[in-house]
């Protein structure tokens, strides 16, 4: 049961760019969480006033958002958190919870910059900002099971969530669901190329697309069975959905969709020592 309700808990959102903005707007619409308990800081004025039509309280000042919340988030980007979290040092309660949604950014080096243990480490996506995420987080053994529950309800307010006991699957699910859908939108291009080469208007050959992958995955979501079996109950003998994948089997599909994941694993591991050294 959430408890972010009923125990009155107030939140700092320190930045307000699109995935605050999301996380804003999807607790301000739901019932967990009273709007104007919640705060936003950023050096952006502009963003500041798109996030008040949520009835949000908002300031420029990092350290006046976070002095007296009892769960900070941290929605900044990556380049500047380092910065950030210099000025966080000793401005947020020992007993506040800190959740971050900075890609790449490890615990251990939000602890180390922050001074404090009590720490969730997130990673969301872009559907995120629909409210149709995908989340996998993990938490410190500070983070009490109240706390706990505060930061599922505020991750579950982008869409779907997975709690993970080790951070290292945070690598992992950024090289699937983090950058995963730059996979999907990549394959929409080549098909509404191929659709537009073909004779379809752009327009039209967009709304086909789009439509067939969203159909696509949420039959896929709705039936109990490995994806290769919905694969072959769509594929006849000889037909032109063999003939398709025949193509895409030659061209090694599978292999380099694999060698992409992996990459983009390495990469985040690369990212998070980085950031541990700095």
């Amino acid at each position: 049961m959430d408890t972010t309700q009923s125990n009155g808990a107030s939140v700092a959102f320190i930045g307000a760019g699109a995935m605050g903005a999301a996380m804003i707007g999807g607790l301000a619409g739901g019932n967990d969480i009273d709007p104007g308990r919640v705060i936003a800081s950023d050096r952006n004025e502009d963003r500041l006033a798109l996030v008040r039509q949520f009835g949000v309280r908002t300031t420029l000042c990092n350290r006046e958002a976070a002095r007296e919340a009892d769960v900070v988030v941290l929605a900044v980007k990556p380049q500047v958190l380092p910065a950030v979290l210099s000025e966080l040092q000793g401005g947020i309660r020992q007993d506040a919870l800190t959740l971050s949604i900075v890609a790449g950014a490890s615990i251990g080096t939000i602890a180390s910059l922050l001074r404090h243990r009590a720490i969730v480490r997130t990673m969301p996506n872009t559907p995120a900002q629909v409210g149709e995420g995908m989340t996998v987080w993990t938490a410190t053994p500070e983070v009490s099971a109240e706390q706990r529950a505060q930061a599922g309800t505020i991750v579950g307010s982008l869409g779907r969530q997975l709690f993970v006991d080790d951070e290292r699957f945070l690598d992992i699910a950024t090289a699937i669901s983090g950058t995963g859908p730059a996979y999907v939108f990549l394959m929409m291009e080549a098909l509404i190329d191929a659709a537009v080469h073909l004779g379809f208007s752009r327009s039209d050959a967009r709304e086909l697309v789009v439509q067939t992958i969203r159909g696509a995955a949420i039959y896929a979501e709705h039936q109990p069975v490995h994806p290769a079996e919905l694969r072959n109950r769509v594929t006849s003998p000889g037909g032109t959905t063999a003939e398709a994948l025949y193509q895409l089997e030659k061209g090694s599909f599978r292999t380099i969709m694999s060698k992409a994941v992996v990459a983009a694993f390495r990469r985040s591991v690369a990212l998070g020592e980085m950031s541990t050294q700095s």
